[in-house]
């Protein structure tokens, strides 16, 4: 095992927390010589409610998850990180720790504390609080600066 980080998973939604979480990947990533795993699961759970259902929501998720991705990818590449996406559907919650980590063998997840979807954090808690509970490896869960200074 060691000390060092070799999969690191860094799990993203288009927040400004996650981004963040994601410039402390890359670090921790160089740091290590470690390969990078940017994921982020499309939810389109809330849209099977719909009827009749729209495939254009489905699509408009899947194409921004596709660019995010992307975009993730060219800054990770760019840092000189050996850099692998992964774009899923499904539940965040689930997908990250009980299919992506282990399929990856990812040996460190990082999160944003905070994400997009704040109903579902009111509701039955949020996404890092899951990972932190359910995750085979360890995680990092990176606040903000903002966060830091609102709490103070």
């Amino acid at each position: 095992m060691g000390l060092r980080y070799h999969n690191i998973l860094i799990a993203v939604d288009g927040s400004k927390e996650a981004d963040w979480a994601f410039l402390k990947a890359i670090e921790i990533a160089k740091r290590n010589n470690a390969e990078l795993s940017v994921v982020h699961v499309v939810d389109n759970r809330s849209l099977a409610t719909l009827t009749p259902i729209d495939s254009t929501l489905y699509d408009q998720n899947q194409k921004f998850g596709d660019e995010l991705l992307s975009n993730y990818k060219d800054r990770a590449e760019k840092n000189g990180v050996k850099v692998q996406t992964i774009i899923q559907q499904g539940s965040p919650k689930i997908a990250i720790t009980k299919n992506i980590a282990p399929r990856i063998k990812a040996d460190l997840i990082i999160c944003g504390a905070t994400g997009l979807n704040a109903v579902e954090r009111l509701l039955i808690g949020s996404v890092s609080e899951h990972i932190v509970r359910s995750s085979p490896c360890d995680v990092l869960v990176i606040r903000t600066p903002k966060d830091a200074e609102e709490e103070n």
